[in-house]
């Protein structure tokens, strides 16, 4: 059988602490694994592909979107969740997200990372039946527990005792992600340690950049930023810590939620409905600053309860499994290449 030929454009990765750089990367090692029936072509590698798949609403990519290949889109995004994200002039805003619905209306076929990205998209003119649904998923041999000694070291590294309880934040520092509440939630908790591995990916563009970049050269004292941690070293960061605790407003399909479920940290986040559809009931959550203080405190103070918010996310870790998404792509890019090719121009 000959091998369908698939060129992934992104520029996820050019920007460090971005969860869609991490999905990017994941997504692209393991559709390249299924080397019997796929070729890859990443950005600068020659060769001719019969499928584009836009993993970033780049102007160029937008521009190689033509009948010559099948087009595809991912869509980590709706226009919705970029507010409370960048602080851009509202204009410019405006013709911003108009640009990314257009771009997404221009694809032939999109993929969505969480399925209540389907009826907005449908809402703005997408058509349901050219949209799928596929989760992210995360490998078990770059996230996975880590013994005793390692954890301690990384502790060592970043200041942190070796008996404390550690709550883990991580993300972009920008309002969308809760980082307000955290530190307020810090505040009512100070024999807790909180850490937050993350930064302004975007700089002074972040939404709240003044505020939060004043928190950070003055945070409370059981409070620690780590700062933007490379991918390879988020393992470590995960295993230090005692739960992940991420009070975002608006969310996709956090990365960093599979990432300490494969190391079975206990999970609270913000009661979404977004994450009804993609989490099930396997993790913690509550709506306001009480309600969160309230969870780091049962977990910190009551063991039974901290185990069975640990086997929760080991669910999470199960049920988004390698071999179940490699399953999903291994069907999706065929079924789309012989839904378009005849009424494309294309040559092999």
């Amino acid at each position: 059988m000959e091998k369908l030929s698939i060129r992934m454009l992104s520029t996820a990765t050019s920007v460090s602490g971005q969860g869609v750089g991490s999905a990017y990367m994941e997504q692209v090692a393991l559709v390249r694994e299924q080397s019997d029936i796929f070729e890859i072509y990443e950005a600068g590698q020659k060769g001719k592909a019969l499928i584009h798949h836009v993993h970033t609403v780049n102007p160029t990519f937008r521009l190689r979107m033509n009948k010559h290949h099948v087009n595809v889109i991912y869509v980590h995004f709706i226009p919705s969740t970029l507010d409370g994200s960048l602080r851009m002039p509202k204009l410019f805003f405006k013709v911003f997200k108009k640009y990314v619905v257009s771009t997404y209306k221009k694809a032939d076929e999109i993929v969505v990372v969480n399925p209540s990205f389907i009826p907005p998209l449908v809402e703005l003119g997408c058509k349901k039946e050219n949209i799928t649904y596929i989760p992210n998923y995360v490998s078990k041999d770059q996230f996975h527990p880590l013994p005793k000694e390692e954890i301690k070291a990384t502790r060592d590294l970043y200041g942190v005792k070796e008996d404390a309880f550690v709550v883990l934040g991580c993300g972009q520092v920008q309002t969308r992600k809760g980082v307000l509440d955290y530190i307020e939630v810090a505040k009512k908790n100070p024999d807790i340690t909180f850490v937050w591995a993350g930064g302004f990916s975007f700089g002074k563009m972040t939404d709240g950049y003044n505020e939060l970049k004043a928190i950070m050269d003055n945070p409370p004292e059981n409070v620690k930023f780590i700062g933007i941690i490379d991918r390879d070293k988020m393992n470590a960061v995960f295993n230090m810590a005692d739960m992940l605790f991420m009070p975002s407003f608006s969310e996709l399909f956090p990365m960093s939620i599979l990432e300490a479920a494969n190391s079975a940290k206990p999970v609270l986040l913000r009661d979404l409905e977004l994450y009804e559809g993609i989490l099930f009931d396997w993790y913690l959550k509550e709506k306001d600053v009480e309600g969160f203080s309230r969870e780091v405190r049962k977990l910190f103070e009551d063991k039974e309860y901290y185990q069975l918010a640990s086997e929760k996310s080991s669910k999470i870790a199960e049920f988004y499994s390698k071999e179940h998404v490699a399953s999903l792509w291994r069907e999706y890019y065929p079924r789309i290449y012989a839904k378009w090719a005849p009424s494309k121009k294309i040559k092999k």
